[in-house]
């Protein structure tokens, strides 16, 4: 490792993320402070319909106060396994469940500063949940759209998809989807 802690503060412990505040040393001897927002990361969901629709969500991003379009997606509990954090964020979210998952990756969101990272997973065979949408009180504006995937290409390509997650997941699930049907 590049680094030496020397000290770490937990700056602030929070319902999301902790902020962490750590003192280190280079090899060189010289010092200097990391920020580290400290994220359980988190289950995105690529849910495709047999047509090659696609499932997106539109919801109010309080940090940058717009309403933006997403992937279905959710923070892992304590403990728990990525794929189980998909179903359920699934089923939540949309009232949909599918019969055939496939990890297609995982990325890191912001490494610079942050650990959080993200499991894409590709869901396909969907049926309606017997219990609906299941939405927690913030995401009660949320709305969802059900898109082709390549006018999904389109959306990110004219910046109607700006968000990171979601681009990986539409881009890979697009690359993995036309190579089975070659």
């Amino acid at each position: 490792m590049e680094l030496k802690l020397l000290n770490r503060n937990i700056i602030y412990n929070g319902k999301v993320f902790t902020v962490i505040v750590d003192d280190v040393m280079y090899q060189s001897g010289n010092r200097s402070i990391r920020e580290v927002a400290e994220h359980p990361g988190g289950s995105v969901i690529l849910a495709v319909f047999p047509n090659n629709d696609i499932i997106l969500i539109k919801q109010h991003r309080y940090p940058i106060n717009k309403f933006i379009y997403e992937l279905p997606a959710g923070k892992l509990d304590t403990n728990e396994d990525p794929l189980d954090c998909a179903k359920r964020e699934l089923e939540e979210e949309t009232g949909y469940i599918a019969n055939k998952w496939e990890k297609l990756t995982a990325i890191y969101t912001t490494p610079g500063f942050c650990t959080e990272q993200l499991h894409i997973y590709l869901a396909s065979d969907l049926r309606l949940s017997r219990n609906g949408r299941n939405l927690e009180e913030g995401e009660m504006t949320m709305t969802l759209e059900i898109v082709p995937l390549k006018k999904a290409i389109e959306m990110i390509e004219k910046q109607e998809i700006v968000d990171a997650k979601t681009i990986c997941g539409i881009l890979l699930a697009y690359h993995k989807l036309n190579k089975k049907n070659k």
